[in-house]
């Protein structure tokens, strides 16, 4: 074993964390022209990065985050030809299953000049199989797909091609200015990006507890299609509109939200985004519930998952559903959308707060490199 006192590589950049943030640094500095290493203690990413709908979802940001999300897309779709994996430009179905849903998503389509097209009841069920409850809803064309299973591995295969050294099954024991010491060695760089999600307490417990950092759990299942036809798009619901910043400033949200509250309140308990993505070999990925602590406890309710499954089968309009698998997710959640800290010179703490890695991190990695660097 090598000892922690060894060098084992010296480059200008040392990213610790394989996760899509990590990888996604890790490619921005790349395009600058600087020589990166990535550090990860798994033998390859199994956290959140892999644990997802696959879902870029660009229209339902604000901000900083839309910013972040509209150049991340054009990252995705050029690393989708040169890396090689699954993609798809096909959007978003947002199902409205009551009127006042609808009336959001006409706001929403007010407010977004042509980033979302509306469609009556049967444009829905021309893209989606639903129950007969649905209203209307509307098209995001501008939001992607990728299978997140496959997308991150590649994406850290197509960074290796480009000399990008990883160390995996590698754990980071000490972050300094200039150097990472880990389990298999000393790493020494000019600059340093922790991108490990929620784990940033593991590091700095101060920061992380100034940041309000808590871990996020999600209930998420892979079922098997009942319906057994191609739903191109990721399809979302009206309690996926009280999770996206982009809806909050439409003012029929509100009634959304009282009526949810009035008829199903243990929804907005258990902080379900009703919703679901197709996997290329046809089964759908759907959830989720979110529930927030510093430390979860490793017991899952299965109530949570029947929840899940009772409410996606009456969007889909069927009895029941085939269960593949089950897990839990869990991601970075803090008051502030993105935290980017400076615990030390040459030293960035970056992570995601909102569960929208997958969507952001490819924006949001170059406004970091353009911190450090500068």
């Amino acid at each position: 074993m090598t000892s922690h006192s060894g060098l084992l590589d010296s480059v200008d950049l040392v990213v610790v964390g394989a996760g899509i943030v990590g990888l996604a640094h890790a490619y921005a500095a790349v395009e600058r022209g600087l020589s990166v290493a990535v550090v990860e203690r798994d033998e390859r990413a199994v956290g959140a990065s892999v644990r997802n709908f696959g879902h870029g979802c660009v229209t339902g940001q604000d901000g900083l985050a839309l910013d972040y999300a509209l150049a991340a897309r054009h990252s995705w779709l050029r690393l989708a030809t040169e890396a090689g994996f699954w993609l798809r430009e096909a959007g978003t179905v947002v199902v409205a299953r009551a009127e006042d849903e609808y009336r959001v998503l006409a706001e929403f389509a007010g407010l977004r000049d042509g980033q979302v097209q509306l469609l009556d009841a049967a444009g829905v069920r021309e893209r989606v199989s639903t129950g007969p409850d649905v209203v209307g809803g509307a098209l995001l064309p501008l939001d992607l797909r990728v299978d997140p299973r496959e997308a991150v591995h590649a994406v850290a295969r197509y960074l290796a091609e480009r000399g990008v050294r990883f160390y995996f099954s590698t754990s980071a024991a000490l972050i300094e200015p200039g150097e990472v010491v880990t389990s298999r060695g000393r790493v020494r760089a000019a600059h340093v990006v922790l991108a490990v999600g929620h784990d940033v307490d593991r590091f700095f417990p101060t920061l992380a507890e100034d940041h309000g950092l808590r871990r996020c759990a999600l209930h998420m299942l892979r079922v098997a299609d009942p319906h057994g036809r191609e739903v191109s798009s990721a399809v979302l619901t009206g309690l996926s509109m009280l999770r996206y910043g982009g809806f909050a400033v439409c003012p029929s949200l509100t009634e959304v939200r009282d009526r949810i509250t009035r008829e199903s309140p243990r929804l907005l308990e258990l902080g379900l985004n009703l919703m679901f993505t197709q996997l290329p070999g046809g089964d759908l990925t759907i959830g989720d519930t979110h529930s927030y602590a510093r430390t979860h406890a490793p017991y899952q309710a299965e109530d949570l998952d029947e929840c899940v499954l009772a409410e996606i089968a009456q969007l889909l309009g069927v009895p029941t559903l085939t269960v593949r698998e089950r897990w839990r997710g869990i991601y970075a959640s803090a008051p502030e959308p993105f935290l980017v800290a400076a615990p030390a010179p040459g030293v960035r703490v970056a992570s995601v707060t909102t569960g929208i890695g997958m969507t952001t991190a490819f924006g949001f990695a170059p406004a970091v490199l353009d911190d450090l660097l500068g």
